[in-house]
């Protein structure tokens, strides 16, 4: 089936639309980070640098760890920005952009988050790291995609649902899809939970009364005897919903800077960040 040019949006030197970027730009490890300046605080350690590209929040650099290739992409804050990204991502590696036609052999990307995060479990302390076995999304994106979840997960998204008991939201649950999620496994594990915005969908109130009581509480006090909500941000769940929808592997990786429940902030939240980079990328050297 040929894509309309109105639905696959190219630029003129033949790259996809929002990230410019051509499939022999990217690697098939790919490390989002949000930050744009980040970037290179990831591509720093690499051995060499072959590519780069800076359009918009998103930017890309390209190269080596030894003889491992891969790509660090800055992908932004929220779900909606994560949409762009793994849609783009995802046409790069499985869409012929010359015919405009899906290959017939599909690749698998493994991608891999190294964000910040907020916890909701006093045991899960400031400065440390956490691997994301699911991500609950409290945002509205996977709503719009099919995709595959087992009966342990959909009974988990129903219980979840129920004791939120928020009208307006309809949780969705997703677990890591593939079997990155195993080379990080010596991290805390804990379901992540996605939310729509910083401020009053993370249950700050500063500037307005939120229309949700006690959502810290709430999500805190989410568990059933096997899982609980560990801690929130605003990617994950986008990030593991859309690998399921497009057949990628992913993984999300937490670096902890707050305590919503003791009320902490990290003293030195760049030193943590750091230290949850280097982490992930001797996983990868070693790992993959």
């Amino acid at each position: 089936m040929l894509i309309p040019e109105s639905e696959l949006i190219l630029n003129e030197d033949g790259s996809v639309y929002h990230l410019h970027l051509k499939p022999e730009d990217i690697a098939d490890t790919i490390l989002f980070v949000g930050d744009p300046e980040r970037v290179g605080e990831v591509s720093k350690h690499f051995d060499s640098v072959e590519f780069t590209k800076h359009k918009r929040e998103f930017v890309t650099h390209t190269g080596y760890i030894g003889k491992k290739r891969l790509t660090v992409l800055s992908t932004g804050i929220g779900t909606d920005n994560i949409d762009i990204v793994w849609n783009e991502l995802n046409m790069l590696t499985n869409i012929d952009l010359v015919s405009r036609t899906l290959k017939v052999e599909k690749k698998t990307l493994k991608v891999i988050r190294i964000g910040t995060s907020g916890s909701l479990q006093k045991d899960v302390p400031v400065d440390s790291m956490l691997a994301s076995t699911h991500g609950l999304g409290l945002d509205v994106l996977m709503h719009y995609y099919p995709f595959s979840q087992d009966a342990e997960t959909i009974e988990l998204e129903k219980q979840y649902a129920e004791q939120l008991a928020i009208p307006f939201l309809k949780p969705y649950l997703v677990k890591a899809p593939g079997s990155l999620f195993t080379v990080f496994n010596d991290a805390i594990q804990g379901i992540t939970a996605t939310c729509s915005g910083f401020y009053a969908p993370q249950g700050r109130i500063v500037n307005s009364p939120s229309t949700v009581n006690n959502l810290i509480e709430k999500l805190s006090k989410l568990q059933t005897p096997t899982h609980r909500i560990t801690n929130f941000e605003m990617e994950t769940a986008g990030i593991y919903g859309l690998a399921n929808t497009f057949g990628h592997e992913a993984v999300s990786i937490n670096a902890i800077v707050a305590n919503r429940i003791t009320h902490e902030f990290s003293k030195n939240g760049q030193a943590m960040i750091d230290k949850t980079i280097q982490y992930v990328l001797d996983k990868l050297s070693s790992s993959l």
